[in-house]
């Protein structure tokens, strides 16, 4: 499911909007942060659903050649073996897929012409060849396609990629997690519930940290400003103080992260999504901060909600 890492992305980019807002309303916070989460049950379920449309096409495609004026015997004789692929009806069949695919109505997104280019490259592959010249079905087969089709021939392909960023903003950041998110449900269809892609656990850490940082903020700031020395705390970059902020946090307040995980999560972010000295900037002032408390025996982690 959702990492912790994929977790204080989405809560960095909530408290990024909440800085770029003059005035927030109470409970403002949290709705945007589930609103990432949303987004991103979203791009899930479209790219099962994209992974579908592709493997069914098979039919489509026999009927549209069969119909020609002159079929020739091989218009007369596709091959629709992938569309009958016992792993794609156990999805298509699966309630919390169906439920998924009535809420969020993933058709309704332009594809049909894309589905139909990348299933006519797809038909001219060697696996997929190898796939269908195969007499018997079996069960490693009719997964290892699917993972083939999805994982080195539709995220490859700058088409789909194009396609994906028109439609789901939040496709870049999402994308790794997306690609372990869809292996693990090949792999375990009938355990995934894509109406809970958050545990309970990770959920109460999101909520938990967002708003630790912004009931916490006073502490936090008193904590890193005096550790900027030559540094215009007004002009060092928003997402930097950001994230030291939600490092500070998990020092203080999350019992059961280890500091130095928190300063390589956070030096990976300010890498990721700031400038390019951010990552030594970061991980300066929270290896400071860390030793400090240390130091004067304050590394006590208590929930925030009681401190």
């Amino acid at each position: 499911m959702i990492t912790r890492r994929n977790i204080r992305v989405k809560i960095m980019q909530t408290l990024y909007s909440l800085e770029a807002q003059e005035n927030s309303k109470p409970g403002e916070a949290q709705k945007i942060l589930q609103k990432h989460f949303d987004y991103s049950g979203q791009l899930l379920v479209y790219l099962i659903f994209f992974l579908t449309e592709i493997a069914r096409y098979a039919e489509k495609d026999s009927a549209r050649r069969s119909s020609k004026h002159l079929p020739t015997e091989l218009d007369k004789n596709v091959n629709t073996k992938l569309a009958g692929n016992q792993l794609l009806w156990n999805i298509l069949e699966q309630e919390s897929y169906q439920e998924a695919l009535k809420e969020q109505k993933p058709e309704l997104i332009d594809h049909a012409e894309l589905v139909r280019k990348l299933y006519l490259e797809l038909r001219e592959s060697e696996p997929y060849k190898k796939y269908i010249n195969a007499e018997a079905r079996d069960k490693k087969q009719e997964k290892e396609i699917l993972e083939y089709i999805f994982n080195d021939f539709l995220l490859p392909n700058e088409a789909f990629e194009s396609h994906l960023e028109e439609y789901f903003s939040n496709w870049s950041d999402d994308a790794e997690m997306m690609q372990k998110l869809v292996s693990g449900y090949l792999n375990k269809i009938s355990a995934f519930n894509f109406q809970e892609i958050i545990s309970p656990e990770k959920s109460k850490f999101a909520r938990d940290l967002l708003s630790a940082v912004l009931e916490k903020k006073e502490i936090t700031q008193g904590l890193i400003r005096p550790k900027l020395k030559n540094w215009d705390a007004e002009r060092i970059a928003t997402l930097d103080m950001i994230l030291m902020q939600m490092g500070v946090c998990e020092f203080l307040y999350f019992e059961t992260i280890p500091p130095k995980v928190s300063i390589n999560e956070y030096i990976d972010l300010a890498k990721e999504y700031s400038t390019p000295q951010s990552g030594q900037f970061v991980n300066g002032i929270l290896d400071n901060i860390h030793k400090e408390l240390v130091q004067e025996n304050k590394m006590h982690k208590v929930n925030f909600k009681a401190s």
